[in-house]
């Protein structure tokens, strides 16, 4: 195992398109950058395998912000800070032509005034895109080694260093594919986190492995708030054939689900006309949510499927057989292309963590609030809501990567390098955790019981046992060594043990967090359903803050900030 120090004015921690937008962003101001990724650049949600595109929607001009941030700001029900919204929606068009101009191909619709391309919970159609990611790869890549961006692929960032309550640094580890591990030492004045969601505190989840949540933990523990973490979208995906595969909402008036081992329609027992308007109004949004008339299709799909590990059936009807929208169309094409299957194939469904609403809580510069530390992308909050609309995932990591990216280097170049240092009393890889990987998957499971569609005080405090006990056994394992020479002459693969050791610690205070906003919100908003507080409580309109002081985490509920 060696170790290195390395030098840079911005370090970006992940490297899917807000990273990367982060990244290119701070090399054009001038900065020094160092681009950071669990797994290879281009990674993460945005170029998650199990869906047929990456959809981006903005404004149709100029005079349609003030409908679509207006429409966000009543589909996230309160939870969305007005100035952030207002700056997302500001930013798309330059962020779509900023896509255009590095030779990313856009795919357009034939026929976009089609209902099918009306984004998720909007009112009206929007102007789409699909990013191709068989173009973005190379145009990023490219672009980034015109920039000399420096890349570090299968590099978890594991620590930030801080001095004087500002950014002083970074400690990583270096797997990569055949060199030996490096624990990195990482000086740099500035750092940018753009790791992605939560999906990594769920067993069953629609994200590739490098989604951990890290990048919140570590933002945490430096200082940084949390915010609108209990609004996390759930969405149903195939169990088998082709696992973790996202099942196309719009095609839900034509499924059926049935019983794996009795063949019996999910639904029997509904009114015909009940079921029609219900799955009517689900076919025009992917995640779940219990704003709308539909949210009962998932509380059932949900039931079900505690009952069959391997999901409920799925089938088409005939009539989408004959006519298929250009939208699902295109799904099904991609279906066909990438895994093999036909619309006529058998398929077993369950419902997946998805996306995060919420996150690290940041300014329109993408600020943290603590001196150095930026962030962007699904990795953060405020900017949505308890529900989120289709395709601003994408805007968010084009509008608020750019910020960080900018603001992070004029920071950085303001201060100097020479500001940054100091690792001589940190903890920084001399522990590990034996048994860790067992130890996060045990807690996936205990999320995945009590912190996807259905939530409950009853499952909370069965959970909360659960968290403690985990907790228990990870201190009783835990080794920790005088220097980093013994931790890695002691430990083979000391890297990966190291890895492990930092996601298991961040996981176990983000599930507390998580579970903690839960809790603490006794109502049902957008995505957050709590079965024994099934209606709206308009007292409780308000954001639920999470922090972490003196070893001890806090949660608040708050009123947010508004700006006329």
């Amino acid at each position: 195992m060696q170790k290195r120090i390395v030098e840079a004015d911005v370090l970006v921690a992940g490297a899917g398109l807000a990273g990367i937008t982060a990244a290119i962003w701070a090399a054009r101001e001038g900065a020094k950058v160092l681009l950071a990724s669990t797994g290879p650049i281009c990674s993460g949600s945005s170029f998650y395998p199990g869906t047929w595109g990456l959809g981006l929607v903005g404004p149709e001009g100029k005079e349609d912000e003030k409908d679509l941030a207006e429409t966000i700001l009543r589909v996230g029900e309160g939870m969305a800070d007005e100035e952030l919204v207002r700056f997302l929606v500001s930013g798309i068009h330059e962020g779509i032509r900023g896509l255009e101009e590095m030779g990313v191909s856009l795919k357009e619709a034939e026929n976009k005034k089609e209902k099918e391309f009306i984004p998720c919970f909007d009112h009206k159609n929007r102007d789409w895109h699909g990013i191709i990611k068989e173009s973005a790869r190379p145009a990023f890549e490219r672009e980034l080694k015109n920039l000399g961006v420096r890349e570090l692929p299968f590099t978890t960032i594991t620590d930030l260093f801080t001095e004087e309550g500002r950014i002083a640094g970074a400690g990583g580890v270096c797997l990569g594919r055949t060199s030996r591990e490096e624990f990195l030492q990482i000086r740099c004045p500035s750092v940018i986190l753009a790791g992605g969601g939560l999906g990594g505190l769920f067993s069953r989840r629609l994200n590739t492995d490098d989604v951990t949540g890290i990048c919140q933990y570590l933002a945490l523990k430096a200082g940084a708030a949390l915010v609108n973490l209990e609004f996390m979208q759930m969405m149903l995906g195939f169990i088998t054939p082709a696992p973790k595969t996202i099942y196309n909402e719009k095609v839900f008036c034509c499924s059926e689900f049935s019983d794996p081992e009795t063949g019996r329609s999910l639904f029997r027992d509904w009114d015909e006309g009940e079921l029609r308007e219900r799955m009517g109004i689900r076919s025009t949004h992917g995640p779940f949510t219990c704003r709308l008339g539909s949210g009962q299709i998932d509380i059932r799909l949900s039931e079900e499927g505690r009952k069959h590990s391997g999901g409920v059936c799925l089938t088409y009807k005939k009539a989408l057989k004959e006519h298929q929208p250009e939208f699902v169309r295109t799904y099904f094409q991609w279906l066909l292309k990438e895994k093999g299957l036909t619309i006529d194939d058998p398929v077993q469904i369950g419902i997946f963590a998805h996306a995060s609403n919420g996150g690290i809580q940041i300014d329109r510069e993408g600020s943290c609030k603590v001196p150095g530390l930026y962030a962007c992308g699904e990795c953060t909050g405020g900017m949505h809501g308890a529900d989120r609309l289709g395709g601003l995932s994408t805007a968010n990591g084009l509008v608020f990567g750019k910020s960080a990216g900018i603001h992070g280097a004029g920071y950085a170049l303001a201060l100097g390098r020479k500001a940054s240092g100091g690792f001589g009393k940190t903890s920084w890889g001399k522990t590990r955790i034996l048994g860790a990987e067992r130890l996060l998957e045990r807690l996936r499971q205990v999320n995945t019981r009590v912190a996807m569609v259905i939530r409950s005080q009853e499952e909370l405090s069965w959970a909360k046992g659960q968290i403690e006990e985990i907790r228990k056994e990870a201190e009783d394992f835990r080794e920790s060594f005088e220097t980093l020479e013994e931790f890695a002459e002691a430990v083979p693969d000391g890297g990966k043990e190291y890895i492990r050791t930092r996601q298991l610690e961040g996981a176990l205070k983000l599930s507390e967090a998580l579970l903690g906003a839960i809790g603490l919100r006794k109502e049902s908003r957008g995505s957050h359903y709590r079965q024994d507080y099934p209606e709206k409580n308009e007292e409780l309109g308000y954001p639920i803050r999470a922090g972490w002081q003196e070893g001890k985490l806090w949660l608040s509920m708050e009123k947010p900030r508004c700006k006329d």
